[in-house]
C-alpha cells in the first residue's frame, strides 16, 4: 500500500507491504543520510533481519520511498525504483489463557488449525508458543496451484496456512467442509469477512471490525477464549437432549400407531377414544418440556456427534416393535384375560401408554445403567412424576368422566404397574444389546 505526501518542497511516495514484495520494487537502501545501491548481498542481508524477527514472533512490514513529482493520479506503475528505508516490527503476544484453551479443545476432539496472511516463520513462533503442534504448512501460494480435490486432501494433514489471501483462506475453509468437517472460524479483520461466511459457524469478538462482526455467527463480548469451550459443551448438551426426545418420540409413536392398527383388527370398540389419545400426547409432551434441563453424560460431551438418519431409524425400528409388543400383552389381558368393557380398557391402555411414554426417557437418556452410573435433573424426574400421577388419579375425578375414563380397580393398576415395570425392564437390556450390535 502506498500514500503520497508533500508540501512545497516536494511530494514523496511512501509504500509498505511484505518485505519480500518491498525488495523488489527497491534498487536502492538509504543508510542514515547516505543513499546507496541495493545489491543482492545487502538484500540477503535485509530479508536475514527480516527472518530473525519473524522467528522471534514479530510482525514485520518493510517500508521503501521516493521522491515523485505532483500529478492528480498515481498508480502501481508508480511503485518503482523505490530507496528501501527499513522495517517496522509489531510484537502480537498471544493471549495468557489461549494454551490452556488449545489442550481443552483438543480434549474435546476439536482440532485446531491455523489461517492467516502472516508468513509462516512468525506463525510457528506463535503456535510453539501457544503448544500448538503444527504438522503440516502450506503457502498461499500453493494453495492457489492446487485444485480444490487436491486442496480437499492437503488441508486434513495440514495445520497451519501461511500468507493467505482472503479467497485463499476461504477455499480451504470450503475444502475442509466439503471433507466432511464441521468448521468454525475465529476472525476479526476485514479480510477475514468472507472466510466467517464460508465457515459452519463464524465466530469473531467484541473489538473487531464491524464487517468481521456484521458476518460472524458468534460475537464473544468477553475477552477470555475459555467461552469458546464452555459455548461448544453447551451445544453438545443441547444437542445430546434434542436427541432423546427425538429417539422418544419417534419410538413411542412409531409404536403406539402400529398398536393402535393392530388393535382395531379385533376389538369390537376403539382402544382408545380421540380425546384420550390428545390427552395423553398432551400431558405426555407437557413432561417431556423439562428435557432441555436434563444431565447429559459426560461421554457424549467429550466428542464430537453429528446427525445420524440411520442411526435414528434403527432405534425406531428396535424400540417401536418394543414398545408394541407390550402393548399387545396389555391388550390380551385387559380384553381375554379380564374381560374389561371399553371404558375400563381404554383407561387401562390410556394409564400403561402414558407411564411407558413418560418413564422410558429415564431409560434411553443414556448408554449406561439409569440412576446409578447416569441420574436425570430433578426436574425431569419431578415432572414425569406429576404428569404420570395425574395421568392415573384422573379417571378417578369427576373430570374424568368427560373424558370417558372409568375408575379401574386395584388388582387392574398393580398388573399395569407390572407391565410398565417389565416394559422399562426389557427396554433397558434391549438399549445394551443394541449399542454392542451397532457398536455406537
Amino acid at each position: 500500500m502506498s500514500v503520497v505526501a508533500g508540501n512545497s518542497k516536494g511530494y514523496i511516495m511512501i509504500t509498505k507491504g511484505a518485505p519480500e514484495e518491498i525488495l523488489k520494487l527497491c534498487n536502492y537502501y538509504v543508510a542514515g543520510s547516505k543513499k546507496a545501491k541495493l545489491n543482492k548481498k545487502v538484500a540477503a542481508k535485509a530479508l536475514q533481519v527480516y527472518h530473525d524477527l519473524s522467528n522471534d514472533g514479530y510482525r514485520v512490514l518493510a517500508v521503501a520511498e521516493k521522491k515523485v513529482s505532483k500529478k492528480p493520479n498515481y498508480s502501481k506503475d508508480d511503485e518503482s525504483d523505490m530507496n528501501f528505508a527499513g522495517f517496522v516490527s509489531f510484537l502480537d503476544p498471544p493471549k495468557r489463557d489461549i494454551k490452556s484453551v488449545i489442550k481443552e479443545l483438543e480434549g474435546l476432539g476439536i482440532e485446531v488449525k491455523v489461517i492467516t496472511g502472516d508468513n509462516e516463520l512468525v506463525t510457528k513462533k506463535i503456535c510453539d508458543e501457544v503448544g500448538l503442534r503444527v504438522n503440516g504448512v502450506m503457502l498461499g501460494e500453493q494453495i492457489s496451484r492446487l485444485t480444490d480435490s487436491a486442496l480437499r486432501v492437503k488441508a486434513q494433514s495440514t495445520t497451519l496456512f501461511a500468507k493467505c489471501s482472503p479467497t485463499d483462506k476461504s477455499r480451504v475453509i470450503s475444502a475442509l467442509r466439503s471433507g466432511g468437517d464441521v468448521v468454525g472460524y475465529l476472525g476479526d479483520g476485514i479480510n477475514d469477512a468472507p472466510s466467517l461466511k464460508a465457515a459452519d459457524v463464524g465466530i469473531s469478538v467484541n473489538n473487531a471490525v464491524d464487517v468481521a462482526k456484521e458476518s460472524a455467527d458468534l460475537v464473544l463480548t468477553k475477552k477470555s477464549l475459555h467461552d469458546l469451550k464452555e459455548g461448544i459443551i453447551e451445544g453438545r448438551k443441547t444437542f445430546g437432549n434434542t436427541m432423546k426426545y427425538i429417539m422418544m418420540a419417534l419410538s413411542s409413536n412409531f409404536g403406539t400407531m402400529f398398536s393402535a392398527t393392530g388393535a382395531v383388527l379385533f376389538l369390537p370398540y376403539l382402544p382408545m377414544l380421540p380425546i384420550q389419545i390428545l390427552l395423553n400426547n398432551l400431558i405426555y409432551d407437557v413432561s417431556q418440556t423439562a428435557i432441555p434441563t436434563d444431565n447429559v453424560d459426560e461421554e457424549w460431551t467429550q466428542k464430537p456427534k453429528r446427525w445420524n438418519m440411520d442411526f435414528v431409524k434403527k432405534f425406531m425400528y428396535v424400540f417401536g416393535p418394543l414398545s408394541s409388543v407390550f402393548d399387545f400383552i396389555t391388550f390380551f389381558i385387559l380384553f381375554l384375560v379380564i374381560r374389561a368393557s371399553a371404558p375400563v380398557f381404554q383407561t387401562g391402555w390410556f394409564i400403561e401408554s402414558l407411564a411407558t411414554q413418560t418413564l422410558v426417557i429415564h431409560i434411553i437418556r443414556t448408554k449406561d445403567t439409569p440412576f446409578i452410573k447416569s441420574t436425570s435433573s430433578r426436574l425431569l424426574v419431578l415432572s414425569s412424576v406429576i404428569c404420570l400421577a395425574l395421568g392415573v388419579i384422573l379417571p378417578y375425578t369427576s373430570l374424568g368422566k368427560v373424558f370417558g375414563f372409568e375408575p379401574l380397580p386395584g388388582n387392574i393398576l398393580f398388573i399395569l404397574a407390572i407391565i410398565v415395570l417389565a416394559y422399562l425392564s426389557a427396554v433397558e437390556i434391549v438399549k445394551k444389546w443394541f449399542y454392542t450390535k451397532f457398536n455406537l
